[in-house]
């Protein structure tokens, strides 16, 4: 299914692929396509079908980035809107309640590195490309770059790659743990199918609960955090899924989670 012209969504066993279809732009962000995004990710939100996002590209190109050709001779106030609503639309991404994997096949530049930073996994192919080089065009990362790295790889390696606009490979990338793991080509979307029928598999509620509470949780005092992490253990022992899990292992059979809440 199309949600945009370059936007194309398969579903399969609970996991949803959303793949960058714009191969000759080496699948550079439009501005429609973020609207597009952004409407797709709200509506997946409430959709529980879906257990687990895939994000991947086509070629060459996971996303290269902005679609700068857009950039020229709009007004400040046209930019400056442009920026805020990507910057929506990525925290989208970041604060959706299923587990995200990028695949990252080829080049994640600029934007496209943020979205993948979004995600909560990386996998990517030996040929993925990696940078923020928005200092080239007098500019900054306007989508978290400058944040989001800082906070997976430091500070100091953040700002060499920020302020020399520098593309790191897949192997460097993977040295600062900022992926999964790394694939050969032809590997990478079996890799991360496998990662994701894994995650589809898991018990839903408390898969979404993990996610929601290491994000949140490193933003706050231990103290707090543990308190935080108590506290939705207890609410998941009332569910059913938890009577489930149990109740499958004693009794040595796989369990059948529904994610169903408490009434």
């Amino acid at each position: 299914m199309r949600v945009h012209e370059n936007l194309v969504e398969t579903r399969e066993g609970g996991v949803a692929t959303l793949r960058v279809d714009r191969e000759e732009a080496l699948g550079a962000l439009s501005k429609s396509m973020v609207t597009a995004l952004g409407d797709y990710l709200r509506d997946l939100r409430g959709c529980r079908d879906v257990r687990v996002l895939v994000l991947t590209g086509t070629g060459r190109g996971f996303i290269a980035g902005a679609d700068i050709g857009e950039y020229h001779g709009v007004t400040q106030a046209e930019f400056d809107a442009y920026q805020r609503m990507s910057r929506a639309v990525f925290e989208e991404l970041e604060q959706l309640p299923q587990p995200t994997i990028a695949a990252v096949n080829g080049y994640a530049l600029g934007g496209g590195f943020e979205v993948a930073l979004c995600c909560d996994l990386i996998i990517a192919s030996e040929a993925a490309r990696f940078g923020l080089p928005e200092v080239k065009l007098g500019l900054l990362p306007g989508g978290g770059g400058t944040q989001r790295l800082s906070r997976a790889i430091g500070i100091r390696a953040t700002k060499e790659l920020v302020m020399t606009g520098r593309i790191m490979r897949a192997d460097e990338a993977d040295r600062h743990r900022l992926l999964h793991k790394v694939t050969p080509v032809d590997e990478l979307v079996p890799a991360a199918m496998e990662l994701a029928g894994r995650l589809a598999t898991a018990a839903p509620l408390a898969v979404r609960e993990a996610k929601r509470l290491i994000d949140d949780g490193v933003q706050q005092a231990l103290g707090a955090a543990l308190t935080s992490e108590q506290a939705v253990l207890s609410r998941l022992y009332a569910t059913a899924d938890a009577a489930e899990g149990i109740e499958a292992f004693v009794a040595k059979r796989e369990p059948r989670f529904t994610g169903n809440l408490p009434d």
